[in-house]
């Protein structure tokens, strides 16, 4: 176990991509679980890996209704006793496509507003990306601002500048558009996922984090990445040659926890 540097707040990937999505964070005396895309016993295990306790975790936050991300959060509920914060469109849509099963403990949120829990917020911010009701994340310390900006759509109005006033993020880096456009995937697909309610592409990512050169972030890990249309060492070539090698960059794996990440 390695945790990259000391401060008040820290961050581990469980696992990110099309094939799950889970990101723990800890602030203030809080621990938060966003999105519930992987199973109960995976994410009690790598969150062990760090000496973390899943049962531990004071909510559960739900960013939009795709199975990769909203899939086992009846069962980090009932085995684990989270509190799940979810928006009624959201949840509703969820449940016309999932078997999330019996939900007893459930807290409705507002696209756009913000979450108080313990001496934290998390700002929910909507987005473009072609689920129901979808939000990232701001989340809010009181002295450090950390983004979970994944599934986007496409690079909306203000996102450079929310990027700017963080701190660290976690930033969509989804595809490499030559991999995309010669790879296997059938034409509606590929117009998805490069459309306006898709995903961001490296380079969209990587001038996004560019636009944010000389503000507070001190660090960004790239998330979301796409399996067929990308890979670790395509999108860090990427970001390194909008951005040199000023910012320290992370990736957020498809298939194994992170380091800890601090501020």
């Amino acid at each position: 176990m390695r945790e990259s540097g000391n401060g008040g707040m820290r961050v581990i990937s469980l696992q990110s991509g099309s094939n799950g999505n889970c990101v723990y964070v800890e602030a203030g005396g809080v621990r938060l679980l966003f999105d519930a895309g992987i199973s109960g016993s995976c994410a009690e295990e790598r969150l062990a890996f760090h000496d973390r306790d899943i049962r531990a975790v004071d909510a559960l936050i739900i960013s939009h209704n795709h199975s990769d991300h909203i899939s086992s959060a009846g069962v980090f509920q009932r085995k684990f006793g989270i509190p799940l914060y979810v928006t009624p469109r959201c949840l509703s849509a969820a449940q016309t496509r999932c078997s999330l099963g019996k939900l007893s403990e459930v807290q409705h949120f507002r696209s756009g507003s913000s979450i108080r829990i313990g001496g934290v917020s998390v700002h929910t911010i909507p987005t473009p990306h072609d689920g129901e009701d979808g939000v990232a994340f701001v989340i809010d310390d009181g002295a450090r601002r950390l983004g979970i900006l994944t599934d986007l759509g496409h690079v909306f109005q203000d996102l450079g500048r929310t990027i700017a006033s963080l701190d660290a993020v976690f930033l969509e880096s989804n595809y490499d558009p030559e991999m995309l456009a010669n790879g296997p995937y059938p034409r509606f697909l590929k117009t998805r996922i490069k459309g306006p309610g898709g995903h961001i592409s490296n380079h969209e990512a990587a001038e996004l984090l560019a636009g944010a050169a000389g503000s507070r972030l001190k660090w960004a890990c790239l998330a979301h990445l796409s399996e067929e249309n990308n890979s670790p060492e395509v999108a860090l070539r990427t970001h390194r040659e909008v951005l040199g090698t000023g910012l320290p960059l992370h990736i957020a794996s498809r298939y194994s926890v992170s380091d800890i990440f601090t501020l």
